[in-house]
């Protein structure tokens, strides 16, 4: 319970998103479409020609079938903790939303150049936000950082955008787009708040 107090943004953010997640599956399917979008998934159609800009923000918290929403909440537990120790509850929200939110627009420019409308939701673009951050913050502290080193953390970003690449129906823009803005983020506001 101590680890939870000292985290209480990973740990709201962990179970805000398993709560929207078994809403969407006692209200209809999380694999359906048509529900996802009703439910504030990204499809780009409906942000540029309707305005429904908050779906950059809602589908965040959206995922398709429990094994993307496992697999991102691990990521996000393994290294929100410790981010979130480092740098506060504020700075870590701050980085979570808007590497999310950042990803996101990146995705939607992405979609639009190659006029490639898919529907998209999840935490990943948040997620590797905070892989991001973790990347700056762990070389800022001489490349370890609690039990991680940056080889460690590298080698998971590196995996993670791998497998995204070589599967199908995963959102790399908004991965690297997260990446990449997590990244610059922490170098602007991702400060520690004590000596790491």
């Amino acid at each position: 319970m101590e680890e939870v107090r000292k985290e209480p943004v990973t740990a709201a953010l962990v179970v805000i998103n398993i709560a929207v997640f078994l809403l969407v599956e006692f209200t209809g399917f999380s694999q359906d479409i048509e529900h996802m979008i009703k439910w504030g998934a990204v499809y780009p159609p409906l942000i540029t020609e309707k305005g429904e800009i908050y779906r950059l923000f809602t589908s965040m918290f959206l995922h398709f079938g429990i094994e993307h929403l496992l697999n991102n909440m691990l990521v996000l537990f393994v290294l929100g903790s410790r981010l979130e120790r480092v740098i506060g509850k504020w700075r870590f929200l701050f980085i979570y939303l808007a590497g999310g939110l950042l990803g996101n627009i990146i995705s939607l420019i992405a979609d639009l150049s190659k006029n490639s409308y898919a529907v998209s939701a999840g935490a990943s673009g948040a997620v590797f936000g905070v892989m991001g951050a973790m990347i700056f913050v762990v070389l800022r502290n001489k490349g370890h950082l609690e039990d991680l080193s940056i080889k460690q953390i590298l080698i998971m970003a590196v995996f993670s955008l791998y497998f995204g690449f070589a599967s199908t129906g995963v959102d790399n823009a908004a991965h690297l787009g997260g990446l990449i803005s997590g990244f610059i983020l922490a170098a602007i506001a991702g400060q520690p708040r004590r000596r790491i």
